[in-house]
């Protein structure tokens, strides 16, 4: 192999670095399934014990467990980590440097 490889340093979100539309809502969803999957695994919760334990079909979790999100929303995703006892925070920063001045 005598191809040199570039080397990038990513934006810390892989959405935005491939030019996703919604790279910052792809993200944020992705989190949130992350930390579903996360807490159902410190659980050691079935799909079914899951679904019994929220309300939510077991089909649902399947869905999170394949991170198929395309059906979920993210008022729907904290719902599912709020019936599992989590509390969720979503912060708001100005980005720096933007340029952008809005006056109102």
């Amino acid at each position: 192999m005598s191809e040199k490889l570039e080397i990038v340093k990513g934006s810390g979100n892989v959405f935005r670095d491939f030019d996703y539309r919604d790279a910052d809502v792809e993200q944020l969803m992705s989190q949130l399934a992350a930390d579903i999957i996360r807490i159902l695994d410190e659980r050691e919760l079935s799909v079914r014990k899951a679904a019994t334990a929220t309300g939510f079909d077991h089909a649902d979790f399947s869905l999170i467990r394949n991170a198929d999100l395309g059906r979920f929303t993210i008022d729907r995703l904290v719902t599912i980590l709020n019936r599992l006892n989590h509390h969720v925070e979503i912060r708001v920063t100005p980005f720096a440097n933007s340029g952008i001045n809005i006056a109102g």
